[in-house]
């Protein structure tokens, strides 16, 4: 089983990282894909990386939330990383209009821009979107040329956005939010093209029912494939097969 979407090398596991990978091991998580969110977390991401290379892979991008004026400049320091390290993906990108719409240009110029990295280097793209999934959908519907594949991570979408983003090509990340008994993904789960299902936790974020409201952690993943079987009424085995299947070839691992 695969965690596409964790920030395992986040101060809040610090004290217990070891014991963590450990745990996701223990409950048949072997791969941790690690997106990155701005300056600051490169560093510890890479360090978190070469600790466990059989397990970890990191990804490089600008998450939308640390986009400020200075956007110009510090997406020339993260393109540069790409000719220092080997990348999985450029990630985590997107919009977020949820806390502030004061660097809305900004953001679109840098998701833009990054997803023409991907274009250029062949690397799918790690997409975040918080109230801003048609905004997403629009800048998407661009620059798709048939060249970008990617993720919506913690997709909680209705069934008419999941085939939006499945039409330009792009998977779904289903993580926490798929156990929350008012977040609405049971009436949407059993519509999904698992072809394009792909299971992540956000973690330290949006832990799964029932460690719902505390720290996140990639062994929960298991927790998610659970949600998704019974809402598909398949087998756990079914689930990990084809969303493993699925990430492995999205991220070429």
């Amino acid at each position: 089983m695969i965690d596409t979407h964790a920030h395992i090398y986040a101060t809040e596991f610090d004290s217990d990282r070891d014991q963590v990978v450990e745990r996701a091991l223990a409950q048949g998580i072997n791969k941790i894909l690690l997106p990155n969110i701005d300056l600051e977390s490169i560093e510890p991401m890479l360090a978190t990386e070469a600790a466990y290379p059989d397990i970890c892979r990191s990804m490089m991008g600008l998450h939308p939330c640390y986009v400020d004026g200075n956007v110009e400049q510090t997406l020339a320091t993260i393109h540069h990383w790409f000719s220092q390290h080997s990348f999985i993906a450029v990630g985590e990108i997107g919009i977020d209009l949820y806390w502030d719409k004061t660097y809305r240009a900004e953001q679109e110029f840098a998701f833009t821009t990054q997803l023409n990295w991907a274009k250029e280097m062949d690397l799918p793209v790690v997409i975040h979107t918080r109230d801003s999934i048609e905004e997403t959908l629009a800048l998407l519907s661009k620059e798709q040329d048939g060249s970008l594949s990617g993720v919506f991570h913690c997709f909680g979408g209705s069934i008419e956005e999941a085939k939006a983003i499945n039409d330009l090509g792009f998977h779904l990340g289903l993580g926490g939010v798929s156990t929350f008994k008012n977040g609405g993904m049971d009436q949407v789960i059993p519509h999904l093209d698992m072809n394009y299902v792909i299971l992540e936790t956000d973690c330290p974020y949006l832990a799964p029912v029932p460690h719902r409201g505390k720290r996140n952690e990639p062994a929960y993943t298991q927790l998610v494939a659970q949600r998704v079987a019974d809402l598909r009424q398949i087998s756990l085995e079914e689930v990990d097969t084809l969303t493993s299947s699925n990430a492995t070839k999205l991220f070429k691992l």
